[in-house]
């Protein structure tokens, strides 16, 4: 049985399982007038983690809140039972790889790394080994003796991927990770993130783009507006949405062959609240219904019972702006 999302927030919730790695209780930060995170409460443990929301929502405060660059202006924040800011107890365990990079442009990427590896404490045959290895893990073995400066930015971002893992941290913290990396750079780093989740290494990673989550983790935190707006799999927020489509309809767009006699055979299932022929495109059906569960499983009978051929089916609600706006509007 699908577990259910949580729609709201109002203190830590009950965890089985795993001890949290990462905790909030209630924590908020605001920037003179500017509020950047609101009363955010939330339990992460060991595995993947996705902090999904569009662009301005509150994930790079949630995230520089954990990895101890700031703190919060009311609330806690815990990471591995402890505040992380100025902890070096807690820093020396956490790796961040941050959104944007600042490099020593004239340095190799191997030099660089190596830098890292010096300032956290390692010398000799360990260093060398430990950089030889992050090098090769992120795919960067052929390149990392070119200057950063000539790097792509997928280049940069496995070398910052690289010194995020450097020290094999118990916590793994990632600001847009995948930008930047073409498909089989994401590949290569999105197996990485799964292969360090399945070892026990909490993996935290934001990301404004839904498909990405989807193919990473079934563990998110939604974010909009400062605030954590669902918490679960994407399976479970789509399911609550669907339980309580009554006061939002949800929109399919279907492309068949014979789309106005499609369209007729839909209006006369209940489910089905309204079909619209696109203007433009006139294979196009834009299809209504407060029924999303009920559709999809009568849409296979309708279909074959008439012998329609259909192209292509998605819905415009799955994109992720629709998905909090719905979720808004149920609050």
């Amino acid at each position: 049985m699908t577990p259910q999302p949580v729609l709201a927030q109002s203190a830590l919730p009950i965890r089985t399982g795993p001890p949290p790695m990462i905790e909030m209780d209630h924590a908020s930060r605001w920037f003179g007038q500017v509020i950047g995170l609101s009363e955010v409460s939330c339990q992460i443990g060991p595995g993947l983690t996705a902090l999904l929301g569009p662009n301005g929502a509150g994930k790079s405060t949630m995230l520089k809140l954990i990895t101890g660059q700031i703190k919060p202006s009311s609330g806690a924040v815990r990471v591995l039972g402890e505040p992380p800011f100025a902890n070096a107890r807690v820093l020396g365990q956490l790796g961040y790889c941050p959104e944007n990079d600042s490099f020593y442009e004239d340095m190799t990427g191997r030099e660089f790394v190596t830098l890292m590896a010096a300032l956290s404490g390692y010398t000799g045959a360990e260093r060398t080994e430990r950089v030889s290895r992050v090098i090769e893990r992120v795919g960067m073995t052929d390149r990392c003796d070119r200057r950063i400066g000539g790097y792509s930015k997928g280049m940069r971002q496995r070398i910052k991927i690289a010194q995020g893992i450097l020290h094999d941290p118990k916590v793994l913290v990632l600001d847009e990770p995948l930008n930047g990396l073409d498909p089989p750079g994401r590949r290569e780093v999105t197996d990485l993130m799964m292969e360090l989740a399945e070892a026990g290494v909490c993996v935290l990673i934001s990301s404004h783009i839904l498909y990405e989550v989807e193919q990473l983790t079934h563990s998110i935190l939604l974010m909009q507006r400062g605030r954590v707006l669902a918490r679960g799999s994407l399976e479970a927020i789509r399911g609550e949405m669907d339980r309580t489509a009554g006061t939002t309809p949800r929109q399919i767009v279907i492309r068949a062959h014979q789309p106005r006699k499609l369209a007729m055979a839909l209006l006369d299932d209940a489910t089905v609240g309204g079909v619209r022929l696109d203007p433009i495109d006139h294979d196009v059906l834009e299809v209504e219904t407060r029924d999303p569960a009920g559709f999809f499983t009568a849409l296979p009978r309708i279909v074959l019972d008439g012998g329609f051929q259909v192209e292509s089916m998605q819905s415009p609600d799955d994109h992720l702006e629709a998905i909090i706006r719905i979720l808004l509007s149920r609050k």
